[in-house]
């Protein structure tokens, strides 16, 4: 029988409780899912790949059946090559729909083979981001109820200044 394989590309920069939420979800839907880390050449990321595939293996420890990689090129060719019938991807608000709309699209053109799966964000995460992340610590917040507690510790590392640091 035949398994199936769902990816889920994002940049994880850094992950967060909402990106949990959706991998885990998208691990009881799929026989593997692999969590891809998708490298944009337009983006300044806040930690490198191969840091953030270490951080999402901290997160995921517990889902036997997802794996991290990597992937510097057109999501398509990375689903086509992994003989994945499903791109995951998590829609906070209608903002996020019809951006991931378009790019399910262009997608579905370059390979046929796979199917977009939208998961809507559960309630208690719709307003959170990487971003919202980023900013809250830059600034020396709490940022405890944003990301899993097994990274915390590395993101305030990175990202994390204390207020007096900040004037």
């Amino acid at each position: 029988m035949k398994k199936r394989i769902a990816v889920c590309p994002g940049s994880f920069d850094p992950v967060t409780l909402g990106h949990r939420d959706i991998i885990q979800r998208a691990s009881k839907l799929f026989d593997k899912v692999i969590v891809l880390v998708s490298v944009n050449a337009m983006k300044n990321p806040s930690f490198t790949a191969v840091e953030r595939v270490k951080l999402i293996e901290k997160v995921t420890a517990d889902l036997d059946n997802v794996v991290i990689d990597i992937n510097d090129g057109l999501l398509a060719d990375y689903v086509k090559k992994v003989g994945a019938c499903a791109i995951i991807k998590g829609l906070r608000a209608v903002s996020d729909f019809e951006y991931e709309f378009q790019m399910a699209l262009a997608n579905k053109i370059l390979y046929d083979g796979a199917e977009t799966v939208f998961l809507t964000t559960s309630a208690e995460n719709m307003y959170l981001s990487s971003s919202v992340v980023k900013q809250i610590a830059s600034f020396g917040g709490d940022i405890t109820h944003f990301v899993p507690e097994c990274i915390l510790e590395d993101i305030k590392e990175r990202l994390w200044k204390e207020p007096e640091e900040i004037k």
